[in-house]
């Protein structure tokens, strides 16, 4: 008779699996809660005690680690060896493991779960039992997923046996579920800090270490998308375990997400998470055509909008406020490709429901815009890492912290409250930018130059578009420092008063004495904001 062994923490579809291995002349050996679910569904089982002759002892943390079970899945078939120390000592064959482990991540997306608990979640029989099936996958079947019970049954039924490709398709999600698991513990485990008093977890994702010696990654295919950037690009969107903000997405209506709709979305979030008050952002090729605030959602999308008429046509938009109905009927006014918010209100949803290609999604941002994070990206044949760039030195109303008027001229309050908010945008814009705002609102923006001067010149091309004397009376903003002069002459020839800058540059003092020949007030922040 053929024997399997069931251990699982998801019991989706349990009890008609078993039901059809044991018509299949099956013994079902199990542990603990899986075993009882079993017997409730009126299978004979058989417990791993009675196999080992030891009972399960410590909770539970010992139960399957013992040879007469190990021997049972390790024994090769083929070799006369391996079979006659299984006879000589007893061991029966298991031909089957069905294992899924504690659900260890589950616990750890809990920022409330304390670190003991979550020590205990820490499945150590389990992935043991999935390795040794999968190490003799030419002759165990080893199932981590209910989503293979149905496959698995007609494989058994296959004449000859299940096949070696599906054998060894089972074996391979095996080792990626192992894998995904202790990825999961290596990652949750760097955001817990260790102490004489004790040891306690991080609020959120805020990784301890950015950049460890060692850098693990379990990442969890979503859904293939149609296409890269180019039509000829394979592309994929993945989460990490215990995912949030857009690896724990809800996709509520519209066509397919695109590779750079994501990247969109991304960028058109990192700007409104900046800001406590309403805010919206209109993306385009992730960087923004408009970004405002306002007294609410719509007030401050339709100023977002009004910034850039012609590039937010077919924009990615971001708020940090749930979609009302005024926000999406101003929303679907016009052509918008994608919106993400924090949620949408029933009503709003049925105007959005009036534009069926509009993709509306949905996600939850707040472990990322109270904690720091890491971010990685690829390059030939390497990864780079980086903890997150955070704007923290625009957090609180200014003037405030460690920034130095540089000029003669002191900002005015309004004036502040424009640097403070054209700085909060410019981290978020490609390098090299100048931009243009108002205290709320986004006027003209330079974005990607390879020269100051040229993003200044570019921001004043588009504010033309809106009137000669847009930018009269603005605030400027520059991610890095002026190397020149020159451009700190184009942003007051522009009709700016104040500028915000890093400052560091060998000619600081040339740009300064420039900026009070114009008149400007000019403030340094000591931090760039470089985006590449």
């Amino acid at each position: 008779m053929h024997r399997a062994l069931i251990s699982v923490s998801d019991k989706t579809g349990l009890a008609d699996f078993a039901r059809g291995l044991a018509a299949r002349g099956f013994e079902l050996v199990s542990t603990g809660g899986t075993a009882r679910a079993l017997r409730e569904a009126g299978l004979a089982v058989i417990g791993v005690a009675d196999v080992t002759g030891f009972p399960e002892m410590m909770d539970g943390r010992v139960k399957t680690l013992h040879p007469l079970v190990h021997g049972g899945i390790l024994a090769r078939r083929g070799h006369p060896e391996d079979l006659a120390s299984a006879s000589t000592h007893g061991i029966t064959l298991i031909d089957v493991v069905v294992v899924n482990l504690y659900p260890f991540v589950k616990a750890a997306s809990n920022p409330d779960t304390p670190f003991e608990a979550l020590v205990e979640e820490i499945d150590i029989g389990g992935p043991s039992l999935v390795r040794a099936a999968a190490k003799n996958f030419q002759d165990v079947l080893v199932v981590v997923s209910p989503s293979d019970y149905a496959a698995v049954l007609e494989q058994l039924d296959r004449t000859g046996g299940p096949a070696r490709a599906f054998r060894f398709d089972l074996a391979r999600k095996a080792f990626a579920h192992t894998g995904s698991y202790d990825t999961a513990i290596a990652a949750t485990l760097g955001t817990v800090t260790a102490s004489d008093s004790g040891f306690e977890r991080t609020v959120g994702r805020v990784v301890v270490d950015p950049a460890p010696p060692t850098l693990t990654l379990g990442l969890r295919k979503l859904r293939d998308l149609r296409y890269g950037e180019n039509p000829h690009q394979q592309a994929a969107w993945y989460a990490e375990e215990g995912a949030t903000g857009l690896g724990n997405a809800q996709v509520l209506q519209g066509k397919e997400l695109s590779y750079t709709n994501l990247l969109d979305l991304d960028a058109a979030a990192r700007i409104v998470l900046e800001f406590e008050e309403p805010a919206a952002a209109v993306v385009k090729h992730t960087n923004p055509c408009g970004a405002a605030t306002g007294v609410n959602a719509a007030d401050a999308y339709v100023r977002a909008r009004e910034a850039d008429t012609v590039a937010a046509f077919g924009g990615i938009v971001g708020l940090n406020r749930a979609i009302d109905t005024e926000t999406a009927q101003a929303i679907v006014s016009t052509f918008i490709e994608a919106v993400i918010a924090p949620a949408v209100d029933d009503d709003a949803r049925r105007i959005l429901a009036t534009k069926a290609n509009l993709r509306v999604v949905t996600a939850d941002f707040t472990a990322l815009a109270n904690g720091g994070g890491r971010e990685l990206r690829s390059i030939l044949g390497a990864v780079l890492v980086q903890s997150r760039d955070r704007v923290m030195e625009a957090s609180q109303p200014w003037p405030s912290g460690e920034l130095r008027v540089v000029t003669k001229r002191q900002p005015t309050a309004a004036e502040w409250q424009a640097l403070r908010f054209a700085w909060r945008i410019c981290a978020h814009v490609k390098s090299n930018t100048i931009l243009f705002t108002s205290a709320d609102r986004t006027l003209a923006i330079g974005a990607g130059q390879m020269s100051r001067v040229d993003a200044a010149k570019v921001a004043r091309m588009k504010a033309e578009t809106l009137g000669p004397d847009t930018l009269k009376g603005s605030v400027a903003a520059s991610d890095a420092f002026f190397p020149f002069r020159d451009g700190l002459d184009a942003v007051a020839d522009a009709g700016a008063t104040a500028v915000v800058q890093p400052g560091g540059s060998v000619r600081d003092q040339e740009v300064i004495a420039a900026a009070d020949v114009r008149g400007l007030a000019m403030v340094f922040t000591g931090r760039r904001h470089f985006r590449h």
